[in-house]
């Protein structure tokens, strides 16, 4: 989502969520993001001229934010609907995949092989889908589009994935390209001076693993 408002040059004003803490559930929270998961945004100059529109899923931000500005979102039928395909691709499988293999292989109390196994192979074969798709093409569908902008972010911790660039010549390619761009540069750089990395406690984990509908 940042790299979107950057690469646009929207005005945005980042307010931190502590998940780690539960800020996830506070009631107020929980109005704009009923699913208690990040990221969530208010557009509070919606292009209807009503009243601010809160909108939750990075997919669906990320349409929103596309077809507001009309920016990296193709016009023509074709276009789109490649762009539309390749996105909900990374909120169907890139992103719960690799989640799945952070989860098992860095997060879980206890180390089971078979799912580690499971999720580094369906990663790698997810990283393989991409790498083929971007054979003979510069980004996911012709021009950069919010398609690169969803699956890139799955793709930075590809070491922790248990995955090799070098593996994926075409994937490495538009990896490096999409990590040189400027906005990406600013984005990242605003993530890390908001959110600096740092292990995660036991607390949170409990927080964050351990949720029931209750």
């Amino acid at each position: 989502m940042t790299l979107f408002l950057e690469e646009a040059g929207l005005e945005y004003q980042i307010k931190p969520i502590n998940i780690g803490k539960g800020d996830q559930f506070d009631p107020g929270f929980l109005k704009i993001g009923p699913n208690n998961r990040m990221p969530v945004i208010v557009d509070n100059a919606p292009a209807d001229g009503g009243a601010p529109v809160s909108v939750f899923e990075s997919g669906a931000i990320l349409l929103y934010l596309a077809e507001k500005t009309g920016k990296f979102l193709p016009k023509d039928l074709r276009g789109r609907v490649a762009v539309t395909e390749w996105l909900f691709w990374q909120m169907g499988g890139l992103g719960p995949m690799a989640g799945q293999n952070h989860h098992f292989s860095q997060y879980a109390p206890e180390k089971i092989p078979y799912a580690i196994d499971r999720y580094v192979k369906e990663t790698n074969r997810l990283y393989g889908v991409l790498n083929k798709r971007l054979e003979g093409r510069e980004f996911i569908v012709g021009d950069y589009s919010i398609a690169d902008m969803a699956a890139y972010p799955w793709i930075v911790p590809y070491e922790r994935q248990g995955q090799t660039l070098d593996d994926f010549p075409n994937l490495k390619r538009w990896f490096q390209a999409i990590e040189a761009r400027p906005a990406t540069v600013t984005a990242y750089e605003k993530g890390k001076a908001i959110n600096p990395p740092a292990p995660m406690t036991e607390d949170a984990k409990k927080i964050l693993f351990g949720q029931t509908a209750r």
